[in-house]
């Protein structure tokens, strides 16, 4: 029996507490938050326990730590939990800086445990099943990606969203996720050029188009917004020498494959996938789970987490300074 300990009862941690409770193998010990008040409420829904600090729900000795606080207080919690050598997962970004980010990876691996960034996308069905179609050459050689990410201004702790120096804007939020999908099919990220609306976060608005050009030769524009008025919406293009992959709406629509035919035409063929028949942020949990228990590799690395929050930064600089940005990984 696993023993896990979630910090956080936001939105996230609501999250990923209704996904612990759906599994047998693990104890949910408890709950703390990083604000001023007691998550009571919260974990008398999960019937677990909850602890007025970090280090009092330490002291508990939970084995693992899940971490969905805002992401300020993510290089405190992580090092706390790795200090009390307890495994951690972290929710996206890794970190608000390159150096803390490298901190955290750094303070896990001399303590000996293992760090899980909580990069989800990589989880959802249509996601996964592009990049295993991009995987076995379904549409031939890759060359044009268009990703949109988008939804009203999120409401968090203290509007905290609103305060460029907390959140980094949605480029830090909201599509580094699509960066880290980008750099799990196509490999790393050469250049970076990007505009958008960061300075003005504060009035909740923000907007960003980034475009990547990945070191393997795909180009990819990434578009994403917190104005949008319509609700979260998603979609995803694969344009390659054979056909394109297509994904666009809700999350229930499928994956699409339309593949180039001898006359030149389209031909679509749905992708049967059911997104809802297994949540993703379950999925996702099971996973490092299971990998902590087996030993395995998981799916998302530190370096991984790393890496997609060096992307946004390079985004955010790009917007910031008007120049391209040049990656070296």
């Amino acid at each position: 029996m696993l023993k896990v300990g979630l910090i956080g009862a936001g939105t996230m941690g609501r999250t990923h507490g209704s996904a612990y409770k759906q599994m047998p193998d693990v104890q949910l010990i408890g709950v703390c938050d990083v604000g001023p008040v007691e998550p009571k409420t919260f974990a008398e829904e999960l019937q677990t326990r909850s602890f007025p600090s970090v280090e009092a729900m330490l002291d508990a000795g939970p084995q693992v730590v899940d971490i969905c606080v805002p992401t300020p207080w993510h290089k405190e919690c992580a090092l706390a939990a790795a200090k009390a050598g307890c495994h951690v997962i972290c929710e996206k970004p890794l970190a608000r800086t390159l150096e803390d980010a490298r901190e955290i990876i750094t303070a896990c691996e001399t303590a000996g445990v293992k760090l899980f960034p909580a990069h989800v996308l990589r989880f959802f069905p249509q996601y996964a099943t592009a990049k295993q179609l991009i995987d076995n050459g379904a549409i031939g050689k890759p060359a044009a990606v268009r990703t949109f990410r988008g939804d009203g201004f999120p409401q968090g702790f203290n509007d905290w969203y609103a305060d460029f120096e907390k959140s980094g804007g949605l480029v830090l939020d909201m599509i580094i996720h699509d960066f880290d999908w980008l750099r799990w099919c196509f490999g790393p990220v050469e250049r970076v050029f990007a505009k958008g609306l960061a300075a003005r976060v504060h009035e909740h608005r923000d907007y960003a188009l980034v475009t990547l050009r990945m070191r393997s030769g795909p180009i990819a524009h990434v578009e994403g917004t917190w104005t949008h008025p319509g609700g979260f919406e998603a979609k995803l293009e694969v344009v390659g020498d054979a056909g394109m992959i297509e994904f666009a709406g809700s999350a229930t629509d499928p994956v699409h494959l339309r593949l180039r035919t001898e006359a030149g035409g389209p031909g679509g063929v749905p992708v049967p996938e059911s997104p809802l028949e297994v949540d993703p942020y379950f999925a996702e949990l099971r996973h490092f789970l299971d990998c902590l228990q087996s030993g395995a590799e998981p799916i998302v690395t530190p370096e991984d987490g790393y890496r997609a929050l060096e992307i946004s930064l390079a985004a955010l600089e790009s917007i910031q300074t008007g120049r391209v940005v040049t990656l070296s990984e």
